[in-house]
């Protein structure tokens, strides 16, 4: 059986490696975000990803991997905008945000090994293309959510959405890494 702890971990420091260089770029830049325009980020990123698996071919040099990195990564900004509400400016250090990724990272990654668990790496038998049609799921049904202004009736809110999204991103990306 595949030490999937490692393989969470491996992929995990590459996602973390890309937003820290980019906060190293940019800064906090993300702080003006809503979390509306990050779903929608989020969106942008799944839908080239179905796009690619469609066609089989991209016209841009960065294909699936680069998407699903944008995704966790996106996701987890998107969880601390929840968290922070957004502001008018970058209003945090980049120590403060890779802290705060950290975070929101460790909650993300408990959740899906405490699933992983109950569901018994069932995550492993599922297609790439699986993965980004649920992702698509998850994003309509935050849409949904969002227009409510975050009232359900009986579903998980944003958050969990967020986290779901993440998780099978890095699923996706463990298959890329690691193969099938």
């Amino acid at each position: 059986m595949p030490d999937t702890v490692a393989q969470f971990e491996h992929v995990i420091n590459i996602c973390r490696e890309l937003y820290a260089k980019k906060l190293q770029d940019y800064g906090a830049s993300w702080r003006i975000m809503r979390p509306k325009s990050l779903t929608d980020q989020i969106f942008i990123k799944a839908k080239r990803i179905r796009s690619i698996e469609e066609k089989g071919e991209t016209r841009i040099d960065e294909g699936i991997r680069s998407e699903i990195i944008g995704i966790v990564n996106y996701g987890i900004i998107a969880l601390i905008q929840l968290e922070l509400g957004y502001a008018d400016t970058p209003d945090i250090s980049k120590e403060k945000a890779l802290e705060l990724y950290d975070k929101h990272m460790t909650v993300t990654k408990n959740l899906m090994y405490a699933k992983n668990h109950d569901y018994d790496e069932a995550w492993r038998g599922m297609r790439m293309s699986s993965y980004t049609d649920l992702i698509l799921t998850k994003i309509c049904r935050t849409k949904q959510i969002e227009e409510h202004e975050g009232v359900t009736l009986v579903s998980e809110g944003v958050d969990a959405n967020y986290m779901d999204m993440i998780n099978y991103s890095l699923f996706g990306l463990i298959k890329l890494e690691y193969g099938e």
